[in-house]
């Protein structure tokens, strides 16, 4: 739970987009339509992105203490602290959009099933 309470307001909403997918894909399944299937698409493509921009950006802020400090040890053990927090949402995203896809087949199966 640390990392989440030490995100940022961007972390959180790329966090949160993240999850944008998985709604649609669980609304999907429940009800398969190619409107939904076609709203998919663009949705994962924005959570990968926000997953990507989220991961980057704390690159970027776990970055600063070395330019700020120096080469320190403090410094690096800060840089890896922020490293290790930083790839949160590239996890939570890919995560997320597994789950995504494996609910889009099981509504692609209840689909053919229709038919």
């Amino acid at each position: 739970m640390g990392p989440i309470r030490n995100a940022s307001l961007f972390a959180l909403l790329s966090l949160a987009l993240a999850f944008v997918p998985l709604v649609m894909a669980i609304i999907y399944a429940l009800r398969p339509s190619e409107r939904h299937l076609a709203l998919m698409r663009p949705l994962s493509l924005a959570g990968l992105f926000a997953a990507a921009a989220g991961t980057v950006l704390g690159f970027i802020n776990c970055l600063m203490p070395l330019w700020r400090r120096g080469f320190t040890t403090d410094a690096f053990t800060v840089v890896a602290v922020g490293a290790a927090e930083a790839l949160v949402p590239v996890f939570v995203g890919f995560a997320a959009l597994t789950a995504s896809w494996l609910l889009v087949a099981v509504g692609m199966s209840r689909a053919g099933n229709r038919a």
